[in-house]
């Protein structure tokens, strides 16, 4: 069984971003990029599953510019087999992005997908969705718990009203959560051995895909500075300070 898991190249989370100052986007010069956390956990899941012999290969793929080499190589070294770089430099939206790993899973026909719930960057949460509606296949979203058992898989998923857990027929689409797994590190001998794993480079055009943005971005600004907390000597105060200035009484 081939596994694909979808990987994307963000601003690395311990580093604080900054709006431009024509408020155009999110200044990225000089800013560490890293593995998106949530593809992280999907490829830990992935890599799990073939240890189990679930598996037979764990394939990588991520859409964007040349640096995304970067993140298929950890990818790798993490343990995925080989890696594809869709490449391009357009900017690349959900729909565009999910369109691109239809054209790459007709290719490849993995009997699983999984990827991270979400980006860090955008927190669009709906690559896995478009995936999934494309290419008509059963999805699990919000996964904290796989399990493969033959031509099925079962997935124990976080809602409001706690845990569900969804039976599914393979193929499948599954989106990783936060408390799916806890990812290895990555050690010396395996970043040495992802440079020579294999790496394919396609395009859009070659997979026949059109990845033209369908959305605008008018304007992006930083949250508006919180004013300052204040100190209440009892109740009483808190409640009179509720009541004529915050009026939530």
């Amino acid at each position: 069984m081939i596994i694909l898991v979808p990987v994307k190249r963000v601003a690395d989370p311990n580093v604080k971003v900054r709006v431009k100052s024509n408020g155009e986007g999110v200044d990225l010069s000089n800013v560490k990029m890293s593995l998106n956390p949530f593809d992280e956990i999907a490829m830990e899941e992935a890599v799990r599953l073939k240890e189990k012999g679930v598996a037979t290969e764990v394939i990588a793929v991520s859409c964007g510019d040349a640096k995304c080499q970067e993140v298929l190589r950890t990818a790798m070294a993490l343990g995925a087999d080989r890696g594809i770089l869709v490449e391009t430099t357009e900017e690349l939206q959900p729909l565009a992005v999910a369109k691109l790993l239809k054209a790459v899973a007709d290719q490849v026909q993995p009997r699983l997908i999984i990827l991270g719930k979400q980006a860090i960057d955008d927190d669009a949460n709906q690559t896995g969705q478009m995936l999934a509606a494309l290419a008509d296949l059963p999805q699990a979203t919000f996964a904290s718990k796989v399990t493969v058992n033959g031509d099925q898989v079962e997935v124990t998923r976080e809602v409001d009203g706690g845990l569900e857990t969804l039976a599914m027929d393979l193929p499948a689409v599954i989106t990783a959560d936060l408390r799916l797994n806890e990812p290895r590190y990555v050690t010396l001998p395996n970043i040495m051995k992802a440079k020579k794993k294999p790496l394919d480079v396609l395009t859009p055009a070659s997979l026949g895909v059109d990845v033209a943005p369908r959305l605008q971005t008018l304007k992006v600004v930083e949250p508006a500075q919180r004013s300052a907390g204040i100190k209440v000597p009892d109740v009483a105060a808190l409640i009179d300070q509720l009541k004529n200035t915050a009026k939530v009484i």
